[in-house]
C-alpha cells in the first residue's frame, strides 16, 4: 500500500513540474512571438523591452560581443535605422528548454525578408530568466 502511495505522490508531483515547464515554454515562446511583432512594426525600442536592462546583458554576433542594454540598443539602431532595412522577420523555434524553471535555453532560426536590399537569415541561442514574472533576454547570440 505505501509503494503504491508513494508511487501516486510521485506521478502529482511530476505532472505539476511538467505543467508547469510547459506553461513557461509557452510564455517563452509568447514573447518571442511579441518580439517578431513588434519588430514588424519597426518598433525597436519596444522590441528591446523583452532584454534584460542591464550591464550584465551580452549580445553575441558575428562582430564580437555587446555589453549593456544600452549598447545592444544602439547596435540595433545603428544596424537597422528604418523600416526598410529592419524588413520582415520571422523566428522559427527549434527548442526551447526550461531549467528548473528559472531560465531558459532558446535555439531557433531567424528570417529577415527584405527585397529592395537583400535577405537574411541565420541562427540563434537566447538564454532567458524569468524576472519578476516575465521572461528576460540575458544572452542572444545571433550568427
Amino acid at each position: 500500500m505505501l509503494k503504491h502511495i508513494s508511487f501516486l505522490v510521485f506521478i502529482i508531483i511530476s505532472s505539476s513540474l511538467f505543467a508547469h515547464s510547459s506553461s513557461d515554454q509557452e510564455d517563452v515562446k509568447k514573447v518571442l512571438l511579441k518580439q517578431q511583432e513588434l519588430w514588424n512594426e519597426g518598433n525597436i525600442h519596444a522590441f528591446m523591452e523583452f532584454y534584460n536592462k542591464s550591464e550584465e546583458l551580452k549580445f553575441i554576433g558575428k562582430n564580437g560581443i555587446i555589453k549593456g542594454w544600452n549598447a545592444t540598443l544602439d547596435r540595433y539602431l545603428k544596424t537597422y535605422p528604418n523600416k526598410e532595412a529592419m524588413g520582415q522577420l520571422t523566428f522559427h523555434i527549434l527548442e526551447v528548454d526550461i531549467t528548473e524553471g528559472k531560465t531558459a535555453w532558446i535555439l531557433g532560426k531567424w528570417d529577415l525578408q527584405r527585397p529592395k536590399i537583400g535577405n537574411l537569415g541565420g541562427h540563434f541561442t537566447l538564454l532567458m530568466k524569468k524576472i519578476n514574472g516575465k521572461w528576460l533576454i540575458l544572452r542572444d547570440h545571433t550568427s
